[in-house]
């Protein structure tokens, strides 16, 4: 007895050392461990998602693509595939499962290794997750038994499954359940079958070695494997177990199902541009795990109509210009061999397959050369031939064995009929000159469309908000409105004359685009003709730091140095700049922001970012007088004087119908804009609006050189005439609203003398003066600069001749009279 007693007593001793010191253990690794208040405060990486302004998806942002789903949302299919597949004893166990520990080893030792499942239960990993680091010490394991038995008295079973479910990893930056259904098979959790739920509940324990395409059998049978727990454990029929086991697995990856992206359009200049300026508001990590909801201000058919148009004037160029230089890719000789390899290589190149100019832009692959003919492999199916004929490069110097090899990946696209029938397969290329189209509402500074180049796959350089170019002439509107605030009228009359100006770098001699000189001009013909000398001028008499404040007050430029060449547009600015500056001349001179943004709100639903401010203070009234709009109050700040920007607006609009944009652009609502080209055609833009919508355009090569004979009125000014057309189908427009305290009188365009209020002809234009103000007729203004004498207006002697009667009875057309100027020259000018 005494020598039990001892072995009791030994027992007994032990027991009581081996549970002070397990107390010990727990004691001492149990007091500096993370308080878990902070799962009570789970928020997780979540999906930025972008909307159109009808509501759909646009594009997403995440850093880890995850949508969170709470617990009652989840259906018990897909929890019980878990619980299953991970933690058995899940919803009885106290936050550690001593049962399913051995039952794991010796599962583990009777397959050999073949059927492996961790011993950690779900509320362990959710703590390993959560509040402890990955690594594989006691230390860390010891942590996460006292976190998890905590956590288990704090919480529901529902709420630790919820955690888990939306916090772990499931390949394919997926993250949580509904991001994996989304991934997997595009669908929502709600439409899974149990061999689906059983494929997500399979990859929880090893995401990266069971794709579904790659480890095709490794992920079968670990599928099967979930599936037969399921059906043990009693949340699956063994009938359902039978024919699920059987079923092949069908995934986005392996092409059974259309990719969630495949629905969504590609990423453009304007979502990419929302990233960045939100990214700047808000700091990446916010917009990019923040679960943000964006209501961009994009319409997505003018976006595309605003890609095609700028598209369309930039491949016009470039094949004007016949030169070839295709992708820059090219697939190994190896490649080409077979179909299926050329195919794969093909799909893995970075080729652009964002451009839907007149049809869908390929890629290809050169297989064959020939002399009349070249064959291609070309990505996806279709039934035509894949060759291309000799006359498709006739605007190539050369043969296709001087242009091409074989191995070359090229761009083609349909070539149709005018009846929709196809003619043929014809390479495309990206051009070599850019450029960037901006249209927004005038009235909110809602940006409608940006396209800034021609592919966003091919440079995700932004060129509208980015490129930092020369306005040029789209600058002179700003001159004209400093001086129209500053007294000057459309009808005052500035000298069009030579000018010399000594400068540090020499001397600067200023042109006009003609190299004609024009003489004493009304300001309206100077901003109809783009005369640089009139705006030189113009500059020197009101002083370039006024026009610096007007280009600064519109937002042009954040600081203009006052030089006069600026007054030309020599400094650079963006287009995204002047298009929302030409907006306020055409809303009437108030202060609009321009924004891609109309509401941001977070993961909760709370309002953010909200761009309009405006309040309607009668908008809740559910019966309004018929015929009366609410009323909507606004306080935006005046930058302008209202009559002057309508005698702005005035003069642009003879900018279209018959100054330096008159050939391209014909739109049944009235149209005011401005063409701009710099020195040597490197830079040529169009900016102009109706009473609505503002937009603009630019072209030019990244790195600045010559366009040739390019201008701003030939090249950009159609790409704002296609893009219009449909806009003012959709949206309308009528005449520029005539504001309080215009006094209308008539005017003889071309020599700025008022004429008889019953006057009519093309040269007889209706002027807006400020009423109380009529101006004082017949002063001309030259800016300071020297003159030799009254030059004449070349345009004006036609139009200041006259027809008389001769002594024989004929008629005869007699000039102006002489001055000082042409009697000293010899009157040769």
């Amino acid at each position: 007895m005494s020598f039990l007693g001892g072995i009791f007593s030994m027992l007994t001793l032990g027991l009581a050392m081996g549970a002070v010191t397990l107390g010990a253990v727990f004691y001492i690794y149990g007091r500096d461990l993370p308080s878990i208040e902070v799962l009570s405060q789970y928020t997780p990486r979540t999906i930025s998602r972008v909307y159109s302004a009808e509501g759909r998806i646009i594009d997403e942002f995440a850093t880890e693509r995850r949508l969170f789903t709470p617990s009652e949302d989840i259906p018990d299919l897909v929890k019980h595939a878990f619980v299953s597949a991970e933690d058995q004893n899940f919803y009885t166990h106290p936050g550690f499962d001593i049962r399913g520990m051995a039952a794991a080893a010796a599962e583990a030792v009777r397959s050999r290794g073949a059927d492996m499942r961790g011993a950690s239960t779900i509320t362990q990993q959710v703590m390993k997750n959560f509040l402890l680091d990955g690594s594989r010490t006691a230390e860390r394991k010891i942590k996460e038994l006292i976190l998890a038995v905590r956590i288990e008295n704090a919480m529901d079973k529902e709420d630790i499954l919820e955690l888990y479910l939306n916090e772990i990893f499931l390949g394919q930056n997926s993250y949580g359940v509904a991001a994996a259904a989304q991934t997997y098979y595009n669908k929502p959790l709600t439409d899974i079958t149990p061999g689906e739920a059983a494929y997500l509940a399979a990859l929880a324990q090893r995401p990266g070695n069971l794709h579904p395409v790659r480890d095709y059998e490794d992920a079968v049978s670990r599928r099967n494997y979930v599936l037969r727990r399921m059906a043990e454990d009693g949340y699956i029929e063994q009938a359902t177990f039978e024919a699920e086991q059987r079923e092949p697995l069908l995934t986005v990856q392996s092409g059974a199902y259309e990719g969630f992206r495949a629905s969504l359009p590609p990423r453009n200049y304007f979502t990419d541009e929302i990233r960045r300026q939100l990214s700047a508001n808000f700091g990446e990590e916010e917009f990019f795990s923040g679960g943000l909801s964006i209501r961009a201000t994009m319409d997505p058919e003018l976006q595309i109509e605003a890609a095609h148009a700028l598209q369309r004037a930039l491949e016009t160029f470039d094949r004007g210009v016949g030169v070839w230089r295709a992708t820059g890719l090219t697939l190994p000789p190896d490649a080409l061999a077979e179909d299926i390899t050329w195919r794969q290589a093909l799909a893995e190149t970075d080729a652009p397959r964002d451009i839907t100019l007149d049809g869908v832009w390929y890629p290809a692959v050169v297989l064959d050369i020939g002399d009349q003919q070249m064959r291609l492999g070309i990505e996806g199916d279709h039934d035509e031939e894949p060759v291309v004929p000799r006359e498709d490069i006739d605007w190539i110097p050369g043969s296709f064995g001087d242009n091409f090899q074989v191995g070359d990946v090229v761009l083609v696209r349909k070539l149709l009929g005018d009846d929709g029938s196809f003619l043929r397969w014809t390479l495309r290329q990206v051009p070599e000159v850019q450029g960037a189209f901006m249209a927004m509402d005038v009235n909110t500074g809602r940006v409608l469309a940006i396209q800034g180049g021609f592919s966003y796959q091919a440079s995700v350089f932004n060129r509208a908000t980015q490129a930092r170019r020369q306005p040029g002439s789209a600058f002179k509107p700003f001159v004209y409105a400093a001086a129209l605030d500053s007294g000057y009228t459309p009808a005052t009359i500035v000298v069009d004359a030579p000018i010399e100006i000594d400068t540090p770098q020499g001397l600067w001699v200023p042109q006009n685009a003609s190299n004609e000189f024009y003489g004493p001009t009304p300001l309206r013909t100077g901003i109809e003709q783009s005369r640089n000398l009139m705006t030189i001028r113009l500059a020197q008499e009101i002083g370039m730091d006024t026009v610096a404040q007007y280009a600064e007050r519109f937002g042009v430029y954040d600081d203009m140095s006052p030089f006069l060449s600026n007054a030309l547009g020599a400094q650079e600015t963006t287009l995204f700049r002047m298009v929302a500056a030409y907006a306020m001349f055409a809303n009437g001179g108030e202060r609009v922001e321009p924004t891609l943004v109309d509401r941001v709100q977070d993961r909760y639903g709370h309002t953010i970012y909200r761009h309009d401010q405006r309040v309607c203070v009668d908008c809740s009234e559910l019966a309004l007088p018929p015929g009366e709009a609410p009323d909507i109050q606004s306080d935006r700040q005046r930058i302008m004087n209202a009559v002057t920007a309508f005698q702005l607006t005035s003069m642009m609009e003879g900018v279209v119908q018959r100054g330096t944009a008159a050939k391209a652009i014909e739109l049944p609502v009235p149209i005011a804009g401005k063409t701009g080209t710099t020195n040597e055609a490197k830079d040529v833009w169009f900016i102009g609006y109706s009473s609505n919508i503002v937009a603009g355009c630019y072209i030019g090569y990244d790195t600045p050189r010559s366009m040739g004979g390019a201008s701003g009125g030939g090249l950009c000014a159609p790409v704002f005439q296609e893009f219009m057309e449909p806009a003012v189908e959709r949206f309308g427009g009528g005449p520029f609203a005539i504001p309080e305290g215009c006094s209308f009188i008539n005017i003889d365009r071309f020599s700025g003398s008022r004429l008889p209020d019953d006057a009519s002809g093309d040269n007889v234009v209706s002027e807006c003066f400020r009423a109380g103000e009529e101006p004082i007729f017949g002063v001309t203004y030259d800016g300071g600069f020297e003159m030799s004498g009254d030059l004449p207006l070349v345009s004006e002697v036609q139009a200041a001749s006259r027809n008389v009667t001769t002594s024989t009875g004929g008629t005869a057309t007699v000039g102006p009279s002489a001055g000082f100027g042409t009697l000293s020259s010899g009157g040769l000018y």
